[in-house]
This record gives C-alpha cells, sequence and structure tokens, in this order.
C-alpha cells in the first residue's frame, strides 16, 4: 500500500511529463514556422520595395507625395504660431538649503522654472483654477486680442488640414492599390507609405500651449498646480474674455465680429467653399485645404469683420503674407 502510495504521484508526474512533451511539439513546429515566415516575408518586403516595378509606381504618383507633404509642412507651421502668454516675471535666484536637519523636502523637486510656470500662493493657484485668465500676464488691448484670433485661425486650419492630409494620402494609396501585392497593404502599410515617400503626419496636440500656476509649501512637503491648455475651446473661450475687457474699456465696442470656428465656416458658406483668388473649390478638389484670410491684415489696421474676410486656398493664403489682395 505504502508503495502503492508513493507511484500514484511518480504515475501523475509521469503523465504530466508526457503531456507537456506532446504539446512541446507543436508549440515548437508552430514558433518554428512563425520564424520561417517573418524571415522569408523580411525578405521579400525587401526585394518588393527595391525592386523597379516599386519605383516605377513610386514615381507614377511623385506628382501627389509632393504635393501631400508640402501640405504637410504648411501644416506644422500653422502649429507653430507664437503665443506670447507668459505669468508675471519676478526675477531670478539661487536657492540653498543650509539646516542641520537632513529633511527631505520632496515636493521641493517640483519647483519648475520656465515662461509657461508660475509659481504663486496657495491662495492664487486656487484662484486660478476657478478663473484662468484672470491670470495671464496679458495687455487687455486690440494688438493682443488679434494675435490671439490669428493664432486661433492658424490653429483651426491646422487641425482641418491634418483630417484632409488624411484622407488625400488615402485617396492617393487607394487608387494605386491595385498594383499592390495583398500582402504587401495588409502587414507593411506603414513602411508602405514610409517608402512611397509619405512623410509622417503628427496628430499629436503637443503645440497646443500648457500654463501652470503651482504653489509648493516653504517646508516642501506639500504642493499642487492648475494647468491650463490652450486648445482650440479654451482659446476661443480666452479671446472672448479679452474682448469683453477690450470693449470695457471702449476702444472698439461692437465693431468687430471675433474669430470663432462658427464664423469660419459662415465665411466658407458665404464664399461656397472656393478659393477667392484662384478659383479653386472643395467641388473640384474635395480634401483642398480652405483658410479665412483678413482682406486687409490685421498688421495694417483691418479687423475681424465679415467684410474683411474672405476663403482663400493655403496656398494663396501662404503666398500672400501681409499683402492686401481682393
Amino acid at each position: 500500500m505504502k508503495a502503492m502510495a508513493l507511484s500514484i504521484p511518480l504515475i501523475i508526474i509521469i503523465l504530466i511529463m508526457r503531456a507537456i512533451s506532446v504539446l512541446i511539439v507543436p508549440i515548437g513546429v508552430v514558433l518554428l514556422l512563425v520564424g520561417a515566415f517573418y524571415l522569408i516575408y523580411q525578405v521579400y518586403s525587401f526585394i518588393y520595395f527595391n525592386s523597379q516595378k516599386f519605383k516605377k509606381l513610386k514615381n507614377s504618383i511623385q506628382e501627389y507625395t509632393d504635393k501631400c507633404n508640402e501640405l504637410n509642412r504648411h501644416i506644422e507651421e500653422l502649429k507653430c504660431s507664437y503665443l506670447d502668454v507668459k505669468s508675471y516675471d519676478y526675477g531670478e535666484s539661487n536657492f540653498k538649503d543650509n539646516s542641520n536637519y537632513n529633511f527631505k523636502r520632496k515636493e521641493w523637486d517640483k519647483n519648475k522654472k520656465s515662461q509657461e510656470i508660475h509659481n504663486c500662493s496657495a491662495s492664487v493657484c486656487k484662484n486660478a483654477s476657478n478663473q484662468p485668465f484672470k491670470y495671464f500676464n496679458i495687455k487687455s488691448n486690440e494688438e493682443s486680442l488679434e494675435r490671439f484670433e490669428s493664432v486661433l485661425n492658424n490653429f483651426l486650419a491646422a487641425e482641418q488640414g491634418k483630417i484632409l492630409l488624411m484622407a488625400e494620402r488615402d485617396m492617393v494609396i487607394d487608387n494605386i492599390s491595385f498594383s499592390i501585392p495583398m500582402i504587401i497593404m495588409g502587414f507593411s502599410k506603414k513602411k508602405l507609405i514610409e517608402n512611397l515617400g509619405f512623410e509622417t503626419i503628427d496628430f499629436s496636440n503637443f503645440h497646443y500651449p500648457v500654463y501652470t500656476f503651482q504653489y509648493i509649501s516653504p517646508g516642501g512637503n506639500s504642493s499642487n498646480k492648475c494647468e491650463i491648455t490652450l486648445e482650440l475651446d479654451n482659446l476661443e473661450k480666452f479671446i472672448n474674455y479679452l474682448s469683453e475687457l477690450v470693449k470695457f474699456r471702449g476702444t472698439i465696442a461692437g465693431q468687430r465680429a471675433l474669430m470663432t470656428s462658427k464664423l469660419r465656416e459662415k465665411i466658407k458658406l458665404r464664399d461656397s467653399h472656393m478659393c477667392k483668388n484662384c478659383g479653386l473649390s472643395t467641388e473640384k478638389e474635395p480634401n483642398l485645404l480652405l483658410e479665412i484670410d483678413h482682406i486687409i491684415p490685421l498688421s495694417k489696421g483691418g479687423i475681424t469683420s465679415e467684410d474683411n474676410l474672405q476663403t482663400l486656398c493655403w496656398k494663396c493664403n501662404r503666398s500672400k503674407g501681409s499683402k492686401i489682395m481682393i
């Protein structure tokens, strides 16, 4: 009986080992096949992307590739619009802790310095979370208002441009998909896009500036912060906030229609989604990026009103610059 009791675990162990050995063979075969397929596919894709057939295909769409890449660079320029928003500058200093006690003061490590970060009291940090725009160091005048309107206009165009650019690129690839092996389309679409010469489209929102009010206690044991991201909705609200201050001072009360996404679409609809300079329209080119232009530029005294706004395609608007084009 004792021998039988000892043999039962041994039998179980042997059965488990046999089961594992049976399973290992198919798993090993599968892994071997997957590895072989991956290696063969890498060789195949390398040969395909370096073949004369693919180079000929790439050359046949070079014009469209260049067009997409040019629009992509224009979108990146729009995203780099300058925003002159700062916290109050109280000067520079170097701080050293010479206390006799080895306090960790862990929160002091969070004390960052930049034009986008305002180190403040706990009450200011709390108030900034309720009324963030009130604590921006911005002059409430027409110049500031016009600058932020221009930035919003550029950011809105950039967001629309990214969507249109993606649609244009996908349309080009769909039109040549019959000439591309299905296995390449299925497993290497990203690599295909790169090898065709399309530049990467950046869909991140890192271009939206983030402004921070932060409080760190003198003892370095507690902290809190309030972050304000000037994305499209917040930027539009900030423009309205500035507008009210400007109107309050009686400088341009009621004379302007502030740049908003609603106004942009209204101007496009009025102009039949057609560039007022070259005549190109979304009817002829569905993925055409249209931008809203100030006929008399803001820098030359123009204001954001419907009769001073027109629709231009992105190329005409870029070439216009600060010129007056009617």
